[in-house]
């Protein structure tokens, strides 16, 4: 069993972040941002919050719906599920960073093309996972679009929408 230094011992425990805010920079689309961010802080929360990238949505804060997809590097995460602390030198990529500037996205312009927003809620966590898929895969079959979506939580069924707006897509790249 693993003892604890007791409160008057110097040890390394006085390396331990909190409870109160720490310094962190995060490596969000391209640029620095040094933050003062609690501990308990998850990047999602961090993203929304003091850097004001509202595009990654939180809906079940539990990494079940995926509406919170970033990229942690080129990894698809839940960012619900990543303390912000958690991050380090790690690069993240958000809904914001994938258009160039004004231009959107060949998925972002995939979805709008074969009607795959509805309500919007999800839509920048499906486009993050869309578009990892394509990065790793320019030719996704359905059943690779499916597997890629099959973690997000759509309350309005677009996915049909989403698979053919990925296949249309991924024929138009193949030309």
């Amino acid at each position: 069993m693993k003892e604890y230094p007791q409160e008057n011992e110097k040890s390394a425990v006085a390396s331990v972040l909190g409870p109160s805010a720490v310094p962190i920079v995060l490596r969000v689309n391209g640029e620095a941002h040094p933050l003062l961010v609690e501990p308990r802080t998850t990047l999602a929360e961090a993203l929304r919050g003091p850097l004001g990238l509202t595009g990654t949505k939180i809906a079940c804060n539990q990494g079940a719906c995926s509406a919170c997809t970033v990229w942690l590097d080129d990894l698809v995460v839940a960012s619900c599920s990543v303390l912000a602390i958690e991050v380090g030198e790690r690069r993240v990529t958000t809904i914001e960073g994938l258009a160039a500037g004004e231009r959107l996205h060949p998925v972002q312009e995939a979805f709008i093309a074969h009607d795959a927003v509805q309500c919007g809620f999800c839509t920048p966590g499906l486009v993050m996972s869309c578009a990892a898929l394509l990065a790793g895969n320019p030719h996704p079959g359905e059943v690779e679009i499916r597997t890629a979506i099959s973690g997000h939580l759509c309350r309005c069924g677009t996915y049909p929408h989403v698979v053919q707006a990925i296949l249309a897509l991924a024929e138009v790249e193949g030309d």
